[in-house]
């Protein structure tokens, strides 16, 4: 194993705002392994929601002034490296940790139960309650980095961590199963796509909801059929409800969406893009028997099965634009644009 450099090149998170809170710096201290930790040398990085949400004090459920929120509604500190999304290679190893690790091509799980060699009494983001993966090197528990054998490329397997993990994980926590009707909601991003491609694979029909541009290309990545955002979605499910409901969007049709749904039916929530606070009639809830559920905390075993299923071949990268680590500011002024289907990528 060659020496690690003393600094490296990154991205910190300065303080809560616009573009300008990215500084792009070349003096960043190389973290050294703990006793169970892998420093892992970056090769791609996915840009996400929760990148921007946290830049701008989005999860902080009042005025963003003192004490912003990070993802799980703790304080978050700066400065920060962000990145939740990281392929990469081990590059050194812990005195705990096997040597033979060295060299392996990982994927990082974002979902953390381990910092520092301690047990979390309650889960941490990669990125966010500690540094992330928009830098050239990492460190995270040796538990936390999958490897994962595979023909694609670094750039492919940077698209999957943190979406396909949150898909995967919603469609985990909602119980679909082959034959139910699974209506996803936001389905060009990134997670959206990749619960789309998902649940096919667990044998579900899939109706996805995207602008009429998208359509097409939704389907041809296995949907069943689509719906525009703006067309009618109650006259669409009245002979034809949804067992499940895969929302990423919420906003003012939220409504809608339990009506679409069966008796018994299953929601399932991790994203509210288009506005997070909703009029819920209590009536359809209880009259309906429905389940809603609150998806964040990936649950045991989400993460491995979804690196079975990228080495299995059951769901393909879904990667829209790749950008150098230089022009972050850019790719997520494309994020926000949402003119993209899929994910948006950086390198090193």
């Amino acid at each position: 194993m060659s020496q690690l450099p003393t600094q490296m090149k990154g991205v910190v998170l300065t303080h809560h705002g616009d573009l300008d809170a990215l500084s792009i710096r070349s003096d960043i201290p190389v973290p050294a392994p703990g006793a169970t930790d892998v420093v892992i040398k970056v090769a791609a990085a996915g840009v996400n929601n929760t990148d921007i949400n946290t830049r701008n004090g989005w999860y902080t459920k009042g005025d963003v002034d003192d004490d912003v929120e990070s993802w799980n509604g703790a304080p978050f500190a700066l400065p920060r490296i962000q990145g939740a999304d990281v392929c990469g290679y081990i590059v050194a190893v812990g005195s705990d940790v096997d040597t033979a690790r060295i060299g392996e091509r990982v994927i990082i799980e974002p979902c953390l139960t381990e910092v520092d060699g301690v047990e979390l009494s309650a889960p941490w983001y990669f990125g966010s309650e500690c540094d992330g993966g928009f830098a050239e090197y990492t460190k995270v528990a040796e538990k936390h980095a999958l490897a994962v054998n595979t023909s694609m490329s670094d750039t492919e397997l940077a698209s999957f961590p943190c979406s396909y993990s949150t898909a995967e994980n919603m469609l985990h926590r909602a119980n679909v199963v082959e034959g139910d009707r699974v209506l996803i909601t936001g389905a060009s991003g990134g997670v959206g796509s990749a619960a789309v491609q998902l649940a096919k694979a667990r044998g579900a029909t899939v109706v996805a909801i995207t602008s009429e541009s998208k359509q097409e290309a939704l389907r041809t990545l296995g949907a069943d059929d689509t719906l525009t955002r703006d067309c009618n979605w109650l006259a669409y499910a009245k002979d034809k409800p949804f067992d499940v409901v895969i929302d990423l969007v919420a906003g003012p049709r939220w409504p809608e969406l339990l009506d679409m749904m069966k008796p018994f039916g299953r929601y399932a929530v991790s994203g509210a893009i288009a506005g997070h606070t909703v009029p819920l009639d209590v009536r359809t809830l209880y009259l309906k028997d429905l389940q809603l559920l609150g998806c964040t905390v990936l649950s045991e075993g989400v993460f491995a099965n979804l690196v079975k299923r990228i080495e299995k071949g059951d769901i393909s990268a879904l990667v829209s634009k790749t950008y150098p680590i230089d022009e972050i500011k850019q790719a997520q002024i494309d994020f926000e644009q949402k003119a993209h289907i899929g994910k948006l990528v950086l390198t090193f």
